[in-house]
């Protein structure tokens, strides 16, 4: 694929710059699981390169702040659930304390207007403790530098997610770049497996993206 024009101060800047801001999410994260987009992680203007929307961007963060109200307004602090929303397709993570208890927050977010489609993740287990949370956080940063360092891959097409040493990843991709991410994932250090959550796009669509966007991804700008 053809890369396009990028400073060179900026791209020796990209890379310190992304790991800074990993380092501060993992920090911020440790309550809950880690869930990051590796486009518009160090800059602003990297945002345009999402492959979503803004319309649809926007309905995710919606959609994630009212899937973790509504949970802890019906499951109160027996359990630990997280939500994460890419394109409108929210995954469900974390851990309760029975079965009853894990479709009841699948319920609450497939009510919320805008969701397509729940992927239910959640374990009926212990809740997870500080040690737990904090090795997530290291791998998410680990899996998300990966994959800015690979060649081929747009890291901005991809959100991360890490929740008992369980990879999940999210995006709209190809079946191509989705197995490649799911390759590099799984060779993370402390990785025990990897889902794919992905909206697949062919390669024509692809291409088609690319063609219209005006900005330059961050895994370009960093190499």
């Amino acid at each position: 694929m053809n890369k396009p024009f990028w400073n060179p101060l900026v791209k020796r800047l990209a890379r310190p710059l992304l790991v800074a801001s990993l380092s501060c999410a993992a920090v911020v994260s440790l309550q809950g699981c880690v869930a990051v987009v590796v486009g518009g992680a160090v800059m602003g203007t990297l945002a345009a390169t999402d492959r979503r929307t803004f319309g649809a961007q926007t309905e995710d963060k919606a959609i994630i702040l009212k899937g973790e109200i509504a949970i802890k307004r019906v499951l109160g602090d027996a359990a630990h659930v997280n939500v994460n929303s890419f394109n409108r397709l929210a995954l469900l993570t974390g851990e309760v304390a029975d079965e009853q208890a894990r479709l009841a927050a699948e319920k609450e977010v497939k009510a919320i207007q805008g969701v397509l489609a729940v992927q239910n993740e959640i374990l009926v287990a212990g809740l997870s403790n500080f040690s737990s949370r904090s090795s997530d956080a290291l791998i998410t940063t680990k899996v998300i530098a990966s994959l800015v360092d690979t060649k081929d891959l747009y890291s901005s097409a991809f959100k991360v997610v890490t929740e008992a040493s369980t990879v999940f990843l999210m995006g709209r991709v190809t079946h191509r770049e989705g197995d490649l991410a799911a390759r590099v994932a799984a060779g993370v250090n402390g990785v025990r497996k990897v889902v794919k959550v992905f909206e697949y796009i062919t390669e024509d669509e692809l291409k088609t993206l690319q063609a219209t966007s005006g900005k330059v991804d961050l895994n370009e700008s960093a190499k």
